[in-house]
């Protein structure tokens, strides 16, 4: 049985479960919050050690080909396009529909989020190398670390020659062992979908957040069935652009319901390689970046949920350099989430009503009951983003084995 068809059907009866059992009960929830976060820990189990002696390999090939500045330019160059238009789609979308204001919250801020940019740009160089391989969330500084032993293996071939053959063999290894955990992960979806569906019928029941949602979904259907097709069919001449969607079945479903972005990843990584082809030594590189910094789902959301917020505050409407100060903080904001692989969006959400000031510091606060839905559509977008953009950079440098759709996982 097909990958997507074992995910499907462990979120169907997740959504079963999640309708017919007593959910009020406290001891039931607890147990439905330890399954999924049992799920989600198993699934990202494998993740750290497969991409550390991925990307050192990968570094290594990339650097003696002389296509590593190649690739990391057309990687950056679609991450910057995607995420601009996504912005672009989701602020537009915001301005032309104007949705039924939300009551406003008397809740007030106990505390402000921030980024913790300073923070995470030390992270990036801990005070041990091996310390990167520590944080399951903030995979950035893995990579710096596998970027410099990949150039060390490069520098010298005939040194590095025994600890290539181990990492490479260990790439493989992890890379097996990680495809029993993405396999088994369908089992895991029943817990993640329960959970999920559990707070979005809560969400339903208030009635108030119905137009909110209704546009969410409308863009992501919007991005991932017209936009992305008619983008890869006439720019970059794809001639069957649903059959690489195909393949993000299974990755979409886990990053909606799971609104994990490493988790999603993993899932990613399976399916680009073994569905759609792409070799190793651009998977393991191009991917995870897509999944660090490619947030433009994220961006997408922020800029709907803003001006939601605005238009729920105020009845007047929002002036060009508001509608250009929006665009470009939910845009900015988007690359600099990579230490949140849940979540990252109500943060940017948060961060830009901070910003913005002028009394709208706790507006985020309107959409804190709508968080499972803001950050599974927007882990959604940025899932589908980062398979497609791999798979056109793939594409472009014939680093691509195709397949025919039966033989898709």
């Amino acid at each position: 049985m097909k990958i997507w068809i074992k995910y499907l059907l462990g979120c169907i009866l997740g959504i079963i479960a999640a309708l017919i059992l007593p959910t009020e009960n406290l001891v039931l929830q607890r147990v439905i919050a330890f399954l999924t976060d049992f799920a989600i820990r198993f699934g990202r189990y494998m993740l750290l050690p497969l991409l550390f002696f991925s990307m050192t390999i990968s570094v290594c090939n990339l650097r003696e080909d002389k296509k590593l500045l190649k690739v990391a330019f057309q990687t950056v160059g679609i991450v910057i396009l995607s995420s601009f238009l996504l912005m672009l789609i989701g602020l537009i979308s915001a301005l032309l529909i104007k949705l039924p204001r939300i009551p406003i919250s008397g809740e007030k801020v106990s505390s402000p989020i921030v980024l913790g940019i300073t923070e995470h740009l030390l992270k990036l160089l801990p005070h041990s190398a091996f310390e990167s391989l520590l944080d399951g969330a903030f995979l950035v500084p893995l990579y710096i670390f596998a970027g410099f032993a990949g150039a060390g293996f490069a520098s010298d071939r005939v040194v590095s020659k025994p600890a290539y053959s181990l990492f490479d063999s260990l790439s493989h290894v992890c890379y097996l062992v990680m495809s029993f955990f993405v396999d088994m992960l369908a089992i895991g979806m029943i817990a993640i979908s329960c959970t999920w569906t559990i707070h979005f019928i809560s969400l339903l029941k208030t009635g108030v957040y119905t137009g909110f949602i209704i546009m969410l979904f409308a863009n992501l259907v919007f991005i991932v069935l017209i936009v992305y097709p008619l983008i890869m069919r006439f720019l970059f001449k794809e001639q069957h652009p649903y059959r690489i969607l195909y393949a993000s079945i299974a990755p979409i479903l886990t990053a909606f319901f799971s609104t994990d972005s490493n988790l999603s990843l993993i899932v990613n990584i399976k399916h680009s390689k073994d569905s759609l082809g792409i070799r190793r030594r651009l998977n393991s590189i191009v991917m995870p970046i897509f999944s660090s910094f490619g947030r433009g789902g994220t961006a997408c959301v922020t800029a709907i949920s803003f001006v939601v917020i605005l238009r729920s505050y105020s009845g007047l409407g929002i002036a060009f350099t508001d509608v250009l100060w929006i665009a470009l903080v939910s845009f900015g904001l988007s690359f600099v989430l990579g230490a949140l692989p849940v979540g990252g969006t109500f943060v940017a959400i948060s961060v830009i009503c901070s910003l913005y000031g002028r009394g709208f510091d706790a507006g985020y606060l309107l959409l804190k009951p709508a968080v499972p839905v803001i950050c599974a559509v927007s882990t959604a977008i940025d899932t589908v983003t980062a398979l497609l953009g791999s798979y056109l950079i793939a594409s472009k440098n014939k680093w691509i084995e195709r397949k025919d759709i039966k033989k898709y996982i």
